[in-house]
């Protein structure tokens, strides 16, 4: 399984950024596609998760309310719409692929997206 990851950036607080994760190779139709973001420094954080077969999403609170995953089934392409960024949304983000349904643990993904950077300026 391949990952293609893009369409960060530079916005301000306040705007909108919609990241792309398109799949390739061999991947199963009951899986999981997470984001997870790692800033400077800290941990790597689980951001949100969709179910691939049911469209059944998952956010950390953090982001809830602001972004919203969707998949297009035809493209096999993820997208994490993000509103009303944050200067703390800032960091790498990375999208994986996952068996175990909706999972918050980055050790349940067994392959990785190179990363996309989104910055947010104040």
């Amino acid at each position: 399984v391949q990952l293609q990851a893009s369409g960060g950036g530079l916005v301000q607080a306040g705007d909108s950024l919609r990241l792309s994760c398109a799949a390739s190779g061999r991947t199963f139709y009951s899986y999981t596609l997470g984001w997870f973001r790692q800033a400077p420094g800290k941990e790597r954080q689980f951001v949100a998760a969709i179910n691939w077969s049911t469209g059944s999403t998952y956010y950390a609170d953090s982001v809830k309310g602001r972004f919203t995953l969707s998949r297009d089934n035809a493209k096999n392409t993820a997208y994490l719409q993000m509103n009303s960024l944050k200067v703390e949304d800032t960091a790498v983000y990375y999208c994986a692929y996952g068996s175990m349904i909706l999972s918050v643990s980055p050790n349940d993904y067994s392959y990785w997206g190179q990363g996309t950077q989104v910055t947010v300026s104040s």
